[in-house]
């Protein structure tokens, strides 16, 4: 094998220290421990995870990797480092979205809190975080979703015995869509004070504050969800809220809604990564020994050239992910790239990861769905990747903002070095202000294709990526066009491509992926890029021009059968590779 893909039985990642690496082995083999038909079993019967919610408070897991160092009372391994986050993430992820989403809650639940100037309600989260508990994000209402500009969840200001005693508001409303609502400790709400909603700037009435779900006043309606993972809807019926509560008040409430949503959003990549992995050595394994018509399954062109685009796609996702770290742990308010790569993790790395499944899934084909294996539990949830967190269409219109200046307007940058440092990430608690992204400029894009246009696919895709450079300058967008949000999001995805190669491309030139991997790789993207041209060119509001440029940019990847059979040797070396004990 090439050691590409995660591995649980060599796992041990050098670049960590020594605390880091044992609690991701711990991690590893509490899973390994429970075995593969409790895992399933546990998914199946839609039991809440609480042996790994204990194995959370006996390891101290959480709180070692979410809780900054500010506030880690001295202990050295505690640290909010997102580069040993994503490595947990993977993990979870490979072992069930559940354990990945008890995790993903709790970051989100913490996100307005570690951003707050409430010192007391800092210290209070990680004491919890200390003793075990998870944390929930009551942001999202049936009504409203995740609009932020709308919330039906109302502070009415306490009347004068209340104040007596303390208490500054009582809160109302429902939740809707919130993990971990069953249990959590700390609960950041968002709503709105009704004193002084309508008066003047409507930001002022916006109001983060903390709920526990075990107060008389908070009410737990149900799950949302037939699933292991608890997404609840509750309710808050006067609920009492005091200084040492609130959290965010006016227009920071508002921001630490979409930060948190940032730093929250990064995870799902690694999951989708994690789950795809395992989905992955399933496959291959039961491929490689299937026999039909007298010949094992994997002797099928076909067959092969699936397994093929599914490695090489979630090589580059892994690719794309780990470098992405590396732009948002050197983030600042003088370097914000990370709002363009952010939502590419969470918009196009989750889509790779469906795109995988199904092209494994076309091999297996039934035994994909069979309850006895990991698969099945894969293919049914890994398109909650790309649909939570905001869609796949929110986050590509989010990137379509960064667009003009990524590919037209380029500053001077000092390269971005390899993040696996020890340090805490505490900019996440600082980003500053929510808008201006269509003022962030980013490094020249192109010379990282250049060094590599010696591979032959990247060659073509260059050229491709400088056609659509041509097009933003001969044939933009009109006026018409920026309000039809169905041709945008093609014109968007096009540019993603475009955005992927680059970070895979400086990924693989930090770690010596040999050219085979790299051209297999932008194999697909040459294709990709070719398919979306092809969308462009039926969309109803597309212009003459822009078919025109649509036809032009049809390429063929450049073949190569030996490359094809060496990457696929690669593949066959993963057959039985690992195997989750029953």
């Amino acid at each position: 094998m090439d050691g590409l893909l995660f591995d649980p039985n060599t796992y041990d990642p050098q670049q960590f220290d020594a605390e880091t690496r044992r609690l991701l082995r711990a991690t590893i083999d509490w899973f390994e421990g429970q075995g593969k038909n409790r895992i399933l079993d546990d998914d199946l019967t839609a039991q809440w995870p609480a042996d790994f919610v204990e194995f959370v408070k006996r390891e101290k897991l959480f709180a070692t990797f979410l809780t900054p160092s500010e506030f880690a009372g001295g202990n050295p391994n505690k640290r909010w480092d997102a580069a040993r986050n994503a490595a947990l993430a993977e993990i979870l992820g490979f072992y069930g979205l559940t354990y990945w989403y008890t995790e993903q809650v709790t970051i989100l639940g913490l996100g307005p809190v570690w951003q707050s100037e409430n010192k007391d309600a800092k210290l209070r989260a990680a004491d919890d975080l200390e003793a075990g508990q998870v944390m929930a994000f009551g942001l999202s209402e049936r009504k409203h979703g995740a609009d932020v500009y709308s919330t039906d969840m109302v502070l009415t200001p306490a009347g004068e015995e209340d104040r007596a005693n303390g208490i500054l508001y009582r809160a109302t409303g429902e939740k809707y869509y919130i993990g971990n609502g069953n249990v959590a400790s700390l609960v950041s709400v968002f709503g709105r004070r009704d004193d002084v909603a309508g008066s003047g700037d409507r930001d002022d009435a916006y109001v983060f504050f903390a709920a526990d779900s075990r107060h008389d006043n908070y009410r737990l309606i149900g799950n949302v969800v037939h699933m292991q993972i608890y997404v609840s809807t509750f309710r808050l019926e006067n609920y009492p809220v005091r200084a040492e509560d609130i959290l965010h008040t006016g227009v920071e409430a508002f921001a630490a809604a979409l930060n948190t949503v940032n730093v929250g959003k990064f995870n799902l990549c690694s999951a989708s990564i994690g789950m795809a992995e395992h989905a992955f050595y399933e496959a291959i394994t039961h491929a490689q020994n299937r026999i039909l018509y007298g010949n094992p399954v994997t002797d099928f062109t076909h067959v092969r050239a699936n397994f093929v685009d599914a490695y090489s796609r979630l090589v580059a996702m892994k690719l794309f992910s780990r470098r992405a770290v590396d732009y948002f742990r050197s983030a600042s308010l003088q370097h914000r790239r990370y709002l363009l790569f952010n939502p590419m993790t969470k918009a196009k790395v989750t889509m790779e990861g469906e795109t995988v499944i199904r092209a494994l899934h076309d091999v297996i084909a039934a035994k994909g769905y069979e309850k006895n294996t990991m698969f099945r539990e894969v293919a049914q949830l890994i398109g909650c990747l790309p649909r939570l967190e905001g869609t796949v269409h929110v986050n590509v219109g989010l990137v379509l903002k960064f667009m003009p200046n990524y590919m037209l307007n380029p500053k001077q940058y000092p390269p971005i070095p390899v993040r696996d440092d020890p340090t805490d990430d505490v900019f996440f608690w600082n980003q500053g202000p929510t808008r201006g992204a269509g003022k962030v400029q980013f490094a020249d894009w192109a010379p990282v294709y250049e060094q590599h246009t010696r591979i032959p696919n990247v060659a073509v895709f260059y050229e491709q990526a400088q056609a659509f450079r041509d097009l933003l300058v001969t044939a933009a967008p009109d006026a018409d066009q920026q309000k039809d949000l169905d041709f945008l999001l093609n014109v968007g995805h096009l540019f993603s491509l475009i955005v992927y190669g680059q970070l895979i491309l400086e990924q693989a030139a930090l770690t010596g992926l040999d050219d085979d991997m790299v051209d297999q790789i932008f194999d697909f993207q040459v294709r990709d890029f070719s398919a979306y041209a092809v969308a462009l060119h039926g969309k109803p509001t597309a212009t003459a021009a822009q078919q025109e440029w649509a036809l032009s940019v049809i390429r063929k990847p450049v073949p190569d059968t030996g490359r094809f059979t060496r990457i696929w040797e690669r593949v066959r070396a993963y057959d039985g590779a690992y195997e989750m004990a029953p």
